[in-house]
């Protein structure tokens, strides 16, 4: 079916936001070489806060209304503590690839939980699709030896983690429908900084003096709280609500394929042929996704 021109640029939109998404496992590596996990984890929304709250006072963007104020609770639980914390806690346990074959099915949830919140249908083309891509994104994470290092509890901690990212998304892009999603994530780094601030203070005094300062690490700190926190949900949140978050949600599949592009021109990863057909697999099932898909139909 023909996309209108809005559902067009809210996937550019949603595209732009997991292109700058898919940078923040590279940039964490490097912040991990100078900053605790945690650190780098309660940080995050300071760091966009110092850009956030300057934004705010100078677009005199008024106070956000009290009727709204659950969804951004929620939003601010899943993108601020949920996923950087539940993942740091799982990431003790086991490796990044491991955790990558759990994390592939993100897209998946979304959209589950997107037509389950808002009530839409999609045909069933669209659920064939993300399952392929899914499964695929399964397949790659295998290929890079994720199918090792299982632990029940860091399973259990990742799709916890999932589960809290996917819910803020949907709940993230509810609330652009009454202000722009720049707005949305501002407050959410904002309601997140009370917690964030002293938190990253104290694990800073506690662990600094375990790590050697290096330029990446302080450009990988840097880079996750600005655009994976921050100006990445930017676009993100405004492709969500102009393509849809159940379809929109779909153009994340393609984050894997992005972030085996950054660590292999960052940090030097290889790229096997294997891994480029499954690239093309995934993005053909993207393309079906967002093509060969019934018209939403509110149903609320």
């Amino acid at each position: 079916m023909h996309l209108t021109r809005k559902e067009i640029n809210g996937l550019a939109f949603a595209f732009l936001g997991v292109f700058l998404f898919s940078l923040s496992l590279p940039m964490t590596k490097w912040a991990l070489e100078s900053f605790d996990p945690f650190f780098t984890a309660m940080s995050r929304p300071v760091i966009a806060a110092t850009l956030a709250i300057p934004l705010m006072l100078i677009a005199k963007v008024p106070r956000f209304p009290v009727a709204h104020i659950k969804p951004l609770i929620f939003t601010t639980l899943g993108a601020a503590f949920g996923w950087p914390i539940l993942i740091a806690f799982a990431l003790q346990r086991t490796t990044s690839a491991h955790v990558a074959i759990i994390a592939a099915i993100m897209p998946l949830v979304t959209a589950i939980i997107a037509v389950l919140k808002t009530q839409t249908r999609v045909s069933w083309q669209f659920w064939m699709a993300s399952i392929c891509g899914t499964l695929l994104l399964i397949l790659f994470a295998l290929t890079r030896g994720g199918g090792s290092g299982g632990n029940f509890l860091a399973d259990l901690l990742t799709i916890l983690a999932v589960l809290a990212a996917s819910y803020c998304y949907v709940e993230g892009a509810e609330l652009t429908k009454i202000m722009p999603g720049w707005q949305v994530i501002s407050w959410v780094v904002i309601l997140a900084l009370p917690l964030c601030l002293p938190a990253s203070i104290l694990i800073w005094i506690y662990t600094h003096d375990k790590y050697v300062m290096t330029t990446h690490a302080i450009v990988g700190i840097a880079a996750i709280g600005i655009t994976s926190m921050y100006l990445g949900f930017f676009a993100w949140y405004r492709g969500l609500k102009d393509a849809g978050t159940a379809h929109g949600s779909q153009v994340q599949q393609l984050q894997a394929i992005m972030t085996l592009g950054w660590s292999a021109l960052l940090l030097g990863e290889s790229v096997t042929f294997a891994m480029v057909l499954i690239a093309l697999g995934v993005i053909a099932s993207v393309l079906w996704a967002l093509t060969t898909r019934q018209r939403v139909l509110d149903i609320s």
